[in-house]
């Protein structure tokens, strides 16, 4: 039980420290925020619980292909913040995430990557 809450410890203290950043500075908030601290910290929990190399090389690839079509969220939600407010605009940034997702994942599925 002591591991659980130090793994959830350490994640949220990443979370808050990236919003103290980010009130500080937007750049070297978004720069902190869009490194893949979470993912590095998800590899270390796994490695460190005993996950096989395959489930470790397996979380990464999955991420970079999830990754992906996240994007165009980043470029919409400054477009649309000014225009519909703070929670409009953040369901609309879910409903295109969504979108987009499942539109990339037909379009890789023909290369041979299942995210479905």
């Amino acid at each position: 039980m002591g591991w659980i809450i130090t793994k959830y410890a350490v994640t949220a203290a990443l979370v808050v420290l990236i919003s103290e950043l980010a009130k500080r500075s937007d750049k070297l908030g978004g720069f902190v925020a869009a490194l893949p601290l979470v993912t590095l910290l998800t590899l270390v929990w796994l490695y460190v619980e005993g996950q096989p190399a395959t489930k470790l090389a397996n979380h990464a690839w999955y991420t970079f292909w999830y990754v992906v079509p996240t994007l165009p969220m980043f470029l919409a939600f400054p477009t649309l913040l000014p225009r519909l407010g703070f929670w409009l605009t953040l369901l609309a940034s879910a409903v295109l995430i969504v979108v987009c997702f499942g539109l990339f994942a037909l379009v890789v599925r023909r290369f041979g990557v299942a995210l479905l």
